[in-house]
């Protein structure tokens, strides 16, 4: 037995949503300009999965974040993420529309303090659960007639950054990846950066041949 190589389990390629059907699920919640009467949960809702998606960040991750994970100055705002084994990883929010929706949410719920996304509609309880995220987000799914699970969202952020260049490490620390070999598994997929690359070079390799 001890001549026998060990048997390595090859592990499943993550499943990326496209951005075009994570964008419909997201417009069924409610729009980026909400109305006025938009309730709030609708409202806390969009904001919830959209930082999800905006981040690359686990749902379990965005129901835990504190109003206090955020700093939201000009041009320069981030938010605090705390992962599993008690990391903790700061991440750039680098979409202005969504920062926009972010602040509006704010200011509607009145929050300055404690939990961002909370459990009941009037804003006073406590955060709110996996589950319950989890149950609202199928609920959106089947509203949009599109099948995404949650844990998607993350995919489809990291598999955009990979195929817009951005480096398997930089992605490896927004994501929050103890090590690069899960972070890699997203360069597998896809990757339109390539496929972009390898195209340019046979055009100049058959102009340079004619």
């Amino acid at each position: 037995m001890d001549r026998i190589d060990t048997v390595k389990v090859p592990k499943s390629l993550p499943r990326p949503a496209s951005a075009a059907d994570v964008t419909k699920v997201l417009a069924v919640i409610c729009s980026r300009r909400p109305r006025k009467q938009t309730p709030l949960d609708r409202l806390r809702d969009r904001v919830l999965f959209e930082t999800a998606y905006v981040c690359g960040a686990r749902a379990s991750e965005v129901c835990g974040l504190y109003v206090e994970d955020l700093d939201l100055r000009l041009d320069d705002e981030h938010v605090r993420i705390h992962g599993k084994g008690g990391s903790v990883r700061t991440v750039l929010l680098d979409d202005r529309g969504y920062v926009t929706l972010l602040k509006l949410y704010l200011t509607r719920a009145g929050y300055t303090a404690g939990p961002l996304f909370r459990a009941s509609i009037n804003g006073r309880g406590g955060p709110l659960s996996y589950d319950a995220a989890h149950h609202r987000w199928q609920t959106y799914c089947t509203q949009a007639r599109i099948e995404i699970d949650i844990h998607q969202l993350r995919h489809a952020h990291a598999t955009e950054l990979i195929n817009a260049g951005v480096s398997i490490e930089a992605v490896r620390r927004r994501l929050g990846h103890a090590s690069t070999e899960t972070t890699q598994l997203y360069a597998l997929l896809d990757d339109k950066v390539a496929d972009a690359e390898i195209r340019a070079a046979r055009r100049r390799r058959d102009q340079t041949a004619s």
